[in-house]
């Protein structure tokens, strides 16, 4: 009863149609849910992820639950997580990801999943990584371990939302920086972020990662342009 009164005053609406949910319904609506534009890229071995890093950054396995199209259902996701602080999104896609990879061989290998990390001013200022929970429902579906202090960020760059993707390409100026280095060796790591456009952010992760001894690297994101 209090549950019912509380959605009677503060009713609970899907994140992108912003119609109201039922009691069965969390984030997303059913029918907006059943429309998302999913890439099964994981389910059926296609190597779409693999082939944007082809002589560029060497990946075990990739994919990415949803496509991103401009002023589409995904974006309106995205920027809800980022700029809104709707984390619970980060755990519904991070959730439904994690079952459907937990249920396939080439990613029950993972030890440890890692997020693309936030500069520390940018950090402060929205006041969360928007990936965090995305990452940490990813690991315990797989049973891994989760880590977002081994990666870091050393230069802040300006806002890839407004740029173009040529602009986004010729960003290249992101460092990162590995921290316990040790801590990584001889493992498989899983390293997520919320969207793939270019790839430049994830290749430049990926260099420093893989300055350690005997990693393997897989991606998994939330959507892919």
């Amino acid at each position: 009863m209090l549950k019912s009164i509380i959605n009677l005053f503060f009713p609970k609406v899907c994140y992108t149609c912003k119609q109201p949910l039922t009691d069965h319904e969390q984030y997303v609506c059913t029918d907006c849910r059943h429309h998302l534009p999913v890439t099964n890229f994981h389910k059926h071995n296609a190597n779409f992820v693999r082939n944007l890093f082809y002589g560029r950054a060497n990946i075990i396995n990739g994919t990415a639950l949803l496509r991103f199209e401009k002023k589409g259902s995904v974006q309106q996701l995205i920027h809800e997580l980022k700029y809104r602080d709707h984390q619970d999104i980060g755990l519904f896609l991070g959730h439904w990801l994690g079952e459907e990879l937990s249920t396939i061989d080439a990613y029950k290998a993972i030890d440890l999943v890692i997020p693309v990390p936030l500069h520390k001013k940018k950090f402060k200022r929205r006041g969360y990584n928007q990936v965090t929970k995305f990452g940490q429902q990813i690991a315990k579906a797989l049973k891994a371990d989760y880590n977002e202090n081994l990666l870091i960020k050393i230069t802040n760059t300006s806002s890839q939302v407004n740029k173009k993707r040529f602009a986004r390409w010729n960003n290249n100026n992101e460092l990162f920086s590995l921290v316990n280095k040790e801590k990584i060796e001889n493992k498989h790591i899983l390293l997520v972020d919320d969207l793939i456009t270019t790839g430049a952010t994830i290749e430049a992760c990926m260099q420093v990662l893989n300055s350690a001894n005997n990693v393997n690297i897989s991606i998994a994101t939330m959507a892919i342009a």
